[in-house]
């Protein structure tokens, strides 16, 4: 990721637990707020567990996350929303009880930490306000993640849901059981970018003028292209875009893949 995370664990993380917190059984709703001013080039990450992750442009420079926790055997309050702050930016995690025999579970910034769960229902959603240059990352288990109309890189993964993402800047997009859905802004991309599904369809708009190297590839569904690309094999094909540059990979096992031309 540009500027990205390459996050420097050694400051030192914040843990706020449960901000604005109210309490009540199973099935009652409990809903938490984080605001803070961010910087373009800042991260912030969400990590759930289950429940979907909703994402929109910010305004100005504060960035807000409204967590709602609701369960229907579990009780909401099992479940706490723990805000880290470290030198990157921003990671706030749904954090849930810990399962015995299990290490600890701790909400860390990227691909630290450890979020184990047993035989607790509740479901976190998170409705994230994202403002422009701050790189959003979204990641949750069951639920599905939406992202629209961003000015931001967009960084989103799921297992069990749809991903739908729309930014003026870069995305990448994953899922094992659901859609994904993408709209890019930029003409050249200065990483990779890959849009993965399993069981599912993968659709993705990029700029009519875009610079890149396309593989879109599908074992069980069709291949769909506004621009000219190459069969090398079943399901498989290929392009280089406009003046070529970094790669854009469209992959699904079962689904069609579908790559379009915006403006």
């Amino acid at each position: 990721m540009r500027n990205a995370l390459t996050l420097s664990l050694a400051a030192a993380a914040i843990a706020v637990a449960g901000c604005g917190d109210s309490t009540g059984p199973g099935g009652v709703p409990i809903d938490d707020e984080w605001r803070g001013q961010m910087a373009a080039g800042d991260v912030l990450e969400i990590k759930g567990v289950n429940g979907g992750v909703i994402a929109s442009a910010a305004a100005g420079t504060e960035a807000v996350v409204t967590t709602t926790r609701r369960g229907t055997q579990s009780d909401p309050a099992t479940v706490t929303v723990e805000v880290v702050e470290h030198a990157g930016g921003v990671t706030i995690c749904a954090v849930y009880p810990d399962v015995p025999g299990q290490a600890p579970n701790e909400c860390l910034p990227g691909n630290q930490g450890t979020m184990n769960v047993q035989n607790n229902d509740v479901e976190v959603t998170f409705t994230v306000s994202v403002p422009a240059g701050v790189i959003f990352v979204g990641k949750t288990v069951n639920g599905g993640l939406t992202a629209t109309s961003l000015a931001s890189d967009a960084y989103l993964t799921t297992v069990n849901g749809s991903v739908s993402v729309s930014t003026t800047q870069l995305a990448t997009a994953l899922t094992v059981n659901g859609s994904v859905t993408a709209a890019i802004g930029l003409a050249t991309p200065d990483e990779d970018l890959s849009f993965t599904a399993v069981n599912g369809p993968v659709a993705v708009t990029v700029p009519a003028a875009i610079n890149a190297e396309v593989r879109a590839a599908t074992a069980s569904g069709s291949v769909t292209s506004d621009f000219t690309l190459n069969q090398f094999a079943p399901g498989d094909w290929r392009g280089t875009l406009g003046s070529g540059g970094r790669l854009l990979t469209l992959t699904t096992v079962n689904g069609d893949v579908t790559l379009s031309s915006g403006s």
